[in-house]
């Protein structure tokens, strides 16, 4: 009887072993729906973990594009319709209807950008929190800069983008408290000819560092012989940056869309703040390698931003997250 308890509960062990294992390995449909087009760095980030995600077999995964606000909601509503389990997207100006459309199918679960906070019981949101490597590169251009004027060119003054520039602002004043900014918008998610345009003119002001926040921006900084410093995605790699951007700070949506993925197979997805996993505590935000630089830039500062990371990654050191627009100083 002793033998047979035995066996009967390593039975048990391994079919539950084996259960958790095909419930982990099953697939879920998987929406996303993109305001711009997804080579638009913001939601290239999320087609590209929810695309890695479907090529590692976590997920089936459909996607729409360019899709105007004034459509959005339509488009949402027939993903929710056709059985997709989970949708990621952006509720950036039409809040109030993407939860109207949550509340509406609550066995969907749903993963948006958005400022205001979630809604339960099943609408997560996110956000782009990469200001802690925005503040390291900061900390390089104040020690790089020449003429003590840096540039900052970004689509809209909204939070998202706004503390990225005052935490790159406050890094460069930490190390080079005489130095200043030009801040411009360009009124537009995805115009590199508008924000070029609107680099040539900060060059001419004198700045010889740019922010390039926006696509476009690099180019410039090219033509014009001076230093950048990217956003979101590698620009040194992937923007034609090389000898340009110095660094880039990173956002990875990777761990935040497994997340979401292991809790609605698991039935677990509730309504939470994703704001954590886009922070570099949780592999979200990141600073890039240096490459061709990695010798250009002073030792000290690179001493300076390898324990300033440390400290950020460790608690110690918190870096302001500052949501008001940012103003020229000079």
């Amino acid at each position: 009887m002793k033998r047979l308890s035995i066996v009967a509960g390593l039975l048990f062990f391994g079919m539950a072993f084996l259960g958790a294992n095909v419930f982990a390995s099953q697939k879920i449909k998987v929406a996303g729906i993109y305001t711009q087009p997804i080579q638009q760095k913001w939601d290239a980030c999320l087609h590209k973990a929810l695309q890695k995600a479907a090529d590692e077999g976590k997920i089936e995964y459909v996607y729409s594009e360019k899709v105007s606000n004034t459509d959005y909601i339509r488009v949402l509503r027939e993903y929710s319709e056709k059985g997709v389990s989970l949708v990621v997207g952006e509720a950036f100006g039409i809040s109030r209807d993407v939860r109207k459309v949550a509340k509406d199918y609550p066995k969907v679960a749903y993963l948006m950008g958005d400022t205001f906070g979630p809604a339960n019981p099943n609408l997560s949101v996110f956000d782009n929190y990469i200001h802690e490597p925005c503040y390291l590169m900061g900390m390089i251009a104040g020690k790089m800069t020449q003429t003590n004027k840096i540039g900052m060119v970004g689509g809209y003054p909204i939070g998202e983008v706004n503390r990225l520039f005052h935490a790159f602002m406050a890094g460069a004043k930490s190390v080079n408290p005489g130095v200043e900014f030009k801040v411009s918008f360009i009124g537009s998610w995805y115009d590199p000819p508008k924000a070029k345009e609107f680099a040539y003119a900060q060059v001419e002001s004198g700045v010889d560092i740019l922010y390039a926040e926006r696509a476009g921006v690099v180019d410039a900084a090219r033509e014009k012989g001076i230093l950048a410093f990217g956003n979101v995605n590698d620009m040194n790699k992937e923007e034609n940056g090389t000898d340009v951007v110095v660094a880039s700070a990173l956002w990875n949506m990777d761990n935040a869309v497994n997340e979401a993925i292991a809790l609605v197979k698991a039935d677990k997805f509730k309504a939470e703040n994703y704001k954590e996993w886009t922070m570099m505590g949780k592999g979200g935000a990141a600073l890039s390698p240096f490459y061709e630089f990695e010798d250009k830039i002073p030792s000290d500062i690179k001493t300076k931003v390898v324990e300033a990371q440390a400290a950020i990654k460790a608690g110690s050191l918190v870096i302001k997250i500052n949501d008001e627009e940012p103003k020229s100083t000079f």
